[in-house]
């Protein structure tokens, strides 16, 4: 009587997805066939983290960290770029202490903060002056722009001051009476304001995502980049990535979808189902590099 003998075997990894352009089906090839001088770069809310009503209740995906560290140690380094505190997107995410996360850095408030998760330090400059004064005079502004419950207030950490609208009556009307006031507000202390998806940022001009991505490039030594992001205040980054294409330096623009920002998904090489469909992609990525 013969025998029948079974061979076990790791199941083949999934097809990545396909960019609609051919820079970033280029940035594609370039990833894949070089990942250790590639850098991965994240936004945190609505890319690696849900957008929820509070943004105190934020967390990364439950896959995200995994998804991370299965690909980390491929690529020349990851960062997560975000507008928040990086102290709180580090604990949000649930970044701290993550085996194989020792080449990930957490850029907060666009850059003015970072985190490494190799010596778990944090550096960063005093904040600006501005923020404070913003902050006092905050209320009387909001009461003067008009009755809107549900209108919050985030803090973040000296360095800026979010006023979002996403649990007022109507959200949408909110954060049309609220810019105007906000942007003068602003001004008056040398701040800027930034949209968001039913959030005003007030915060210090010079401080954005290109800015700190194209820094990290440089730092890194990167060949080739991902960037990752779902709002208005991506696109400095995105416009980051398309001047180093133009530099030579292969660039893939990834959007995590969603029905509330459609700037980011027109410029886009690849549109995902939001932090689900990021998270997916990073895993299938770091399953493509062995």
């Amino acid at each position: 009587m013969g025998t029948h003998e079974t061979h076990s075997s790791e199941p083949e990894p999934l097809p990545l997805p396909v960019p609609v352009t051919p820079a970033g089906r280029a940035a594609l090839d370039a990833i894949v066939g070089r990942p250790s001088t590639t850098l991965v770069a994240l936004d945190f809310d609505g890319t690696l983290a849900p957008i929820v009503e509070n943004p105190e209740d934020a967390r990364a995906h439950p896959d995200a960290v995994p998804a991370l560290t299965a690909l980390a140690p491929k690529v020349a380094a990851v960062a997560v770029i975000t507008g928040r505190p990086a102290e709180v997107a580090v604990r949000h995410g649930g970044f701290a202490g993550a085996e194989g996360l020792e080449h990930l850095s957490v850029l907060g408030h666009y850059g003015a903060e970072r985190w490494d998760a190799r010596t778990g330090a944090l550096s960063a400059p005093p904040p600006h002056p501005g923020v404070a004064a913003v902050r006092a005079e905050l209320p009387g502004v909001l009461a003067a722009a008009g009755d809107h419950p549900g209108v919050s207030v985030e803090e973040k950490g000296g360095r800026a001051v979010a006023v979002h609208t996403r649990r007022a009556d109507d959200p949408r009307a909110a954060f049309e009476a609220l810019r105007a006031p906000l942007g003068e507000l602003a001004a008056r202390h040398g701040l800027i304001v930034e949209p968001g998806r039913m959030v005003l940022e007030l915060r210090p001009p010079g401080m954005d995502k290109g800015v700190a991505l194209l820094e990290h490039v440089r730092e890194t030594g990167a060949r080739s980049v991902l960037y990752a992001g779902d709002d208005l205040g991506d696109l400095p980054a995105f416009a980051a990535v398309e001047k180093l294409r133009a530099d030579g330096v292969p660039g893939l623009l990834v959007c995590s979808g969603s029905t509330e920002v459609g700037a980011l998904a027109e410029r886009a090489d690849l549109v995902v189902d939001g932090p689900a469909g990021v998270v997916r992609l990073l895993r299938e990525l770091a399953a493509q590099l062995g």
